[in-house]
């Protein structure tokens, strides 16, 4: 099979990237043939706001080079990841009209939400979900903390909801959990349109064996990722396990701030992947406190690979993908009282946490590897030839 991958990097690499190369390294190991256009957000800073802007609602360069790559190189299929602001939906028609299914992975909730987290002030907000206009988003200046801005990715929103691109211009939604596909369908994109496929981790890390002592968090240090909530539970646990603390962000002074004031937290900032690796397999679990309905935690699945349970907020997806008391345990979002009393459970219960290390290690056996994240991927391009478009002039 051949396939064009598109996707707009983004300026601060996270898992949404290295989401995306692992998929074109799973296809290319068995032999399929793909070819990519990415741009990135680094170019940002040479264009004028008008220009943006522009190109954040419609980029005619973009869809006139995507049109010649689909022309010279005729995929089967286009695959795109994040198309904003650079790419815009515009390339959706370059592939529409030269007969290409389209496949469009929701790695966030964009389509429904401008800063596509659905949270302000702190908590989870859907007041943009289902209303044709997102203006609550522009009001409360959502995204990048400008009006101005909002009202853009606002404008780019209503537009294409008035053409009916999001539901007539790409042909195969991914979605990567069973909660943002009802999302989505709340949201309008029809609901036979949108499939189900995680993330996935390859290569295998294989299991350790969680003798480390110590609690992990990996992450962003920012304040939808509920590190707030992470530093007030371990106040209250004080020595009683040491936390790792690995990311940088926003939060970092609050985090060192913590360091100094307890001997129970260390801040190691942004290590490489295989460090990353060789703690999870030699923590006791790893802390999720995130406040917001994350659409994949690529963390967690990695955690499940080396048999890591997790201790994560019961909110959005994270609801379904722990289960609670096997794969790891759940504590009320933004309570960190509540967090280091779920902490304290598994201290007192270590057999209890031994069994949840065999079952984080089959639940990624049974849905997470590269297997089982390729077999879904061709049934999703078959969906989307299915659906295929004759040739037209857009």
């Amino acid at each position: 099979m051949r396939v064009l991958f598109a996707h707009n990097a983004y300026q601060q690499r996270g898992g949404e990237d290295f989401a995306v190369e692992r998929e074109i390294e799973l296809l290319r190991e068995r032999r399929h043939q793909v070819s990519t256009v990415f741009v990135s957000n680094d170019d940002i800073s040479n264009m004028s706001r008008a220009r943006l802007a522009a190109d954040t609602l419609w980029s005619s360069s973009s869809k006139r080079y995507l049109k010649e790559r689909l022309q010279s190189e005729r995929p089967d299929v286009v695959h795109f990841h994040n198309i904003l602001p650079l790419i815009s939906p515009a390339a959706y028609y370059a592939a529409h009209s030269e007969g290409v299914p389209v496949v469009q992975t929701l790695h966030n909730y964009r389509l429904l939400c401008p800063n596509a987290l659905f949270f302000r002030d702190g908590g989870a907000c859907e007041d943009c979900l289902g209303k044709p206009v997102p203006w609550p988003g522009v009001v409360h200046a959502c995204y990048r903390e400008s009006r101005a801005a909002s009202g853009v990715v606002a404008g780019m929103l209503t537009v294409h909801r008035f053409l009916k691109t999001w539901t007539e211009k790409v042909d195969v939604y991914i979605a990567l959990t069973e909660f943002a596909r009802r999302k989505f369908i709340e949201g309008g994109i029809p609901a036979e349109k949108v499939a189900v496929k995680p993330n996935f981790v390859n290569p295998d890390p294989g299991p350790g064996e969680g003798k480390g002592g110590y609690a992990l968090y990996v992450g962003r240090l920012s304040e939808e990722k509920g590190v707030g909530t992470m530093l007030r539970a371990w106040e209250l646990l004080g020595d009683r396990i040491p936390l790792k603390v690995v990311g940088d962000g926003s939060l970092a002074e609050r985090v060192s701030g913590a360091v100094e004031r307890s001997s129970g937290v260390e801040w190691m900032g942004q290590i490489p992947g295989e460090q990353v690796t060789e703690l999870m397999k030699d923590a006791a679990f790893l802390v999720f406190p995130s406040t917001w309905y994350e659409v994949f935690p690529l963390v967690i699945v990695e955690a499940f690979a080396t048999g890591l349970p997790v201790i994560a907020s019961d909110i959005g997806n994270m609801s379904s993908l722990i289960d609670h008391g096997h794969t790891g345990l759940h504590f009320r979002p933004g309570d960190g009282e509540d967090l280091a009393v779920q902490v304290g459970w598994v201290l007192s219960h270590p057999d209890e946490l031994s069994r949840m290390r065999r079952e984080a290690r089959a639940e990624f056996e049974a849905k997470y590897t590269a297997e089982h994240n390729y077999e879904r991927l061709m049934e999703i391009y078959e969906m989307a030839a299915g659906r295929k478009m004759p040739k037209e002039d857009v």
